[in-house]
């Protein structure tokens, strides 16, 4: 059985919480950077977690930060992002 879309979904939105827990000068130091790594879905299930920190367009000098949970074997998955703006 393939892990749901709403059990995607609230993992990409419970790491992309995680990822952007860190503060500006932790966040600036790691961008550009990207992982993806294995984990466990509630229902059991394998799923592939990864997560990117990028150098937004615009607003100039803002981090994107993308993350999406892939159930590998349904090939499906679901996507969060979310822009963060330096310190003003």
């Amino acid at each position: 059985m393939a892990v749901s879309d709403d059990e995607l979904s609230a993992m990409a939105i419970e790491e992309l919480d995680q990822a952007c827990s860190l503060i500006w000068p932790e966040l600036v130091k790691i961008t550009p950077w990207g992982d993806s790594f294995v984990g466990i879905a509630p229902s059991g299930r394998e799923v592939e977690i990864e997560r990117r920190y990028l150098w937004a367009h615009e607003p100039e000098g803002a981090v994107a930060v993308e993350i999406e949970v892939r159930d590998v074997g349904a090939r499906t998955g679901a996507e969060a992002r979310a822009l963060i703006t330096p310190p003003r």
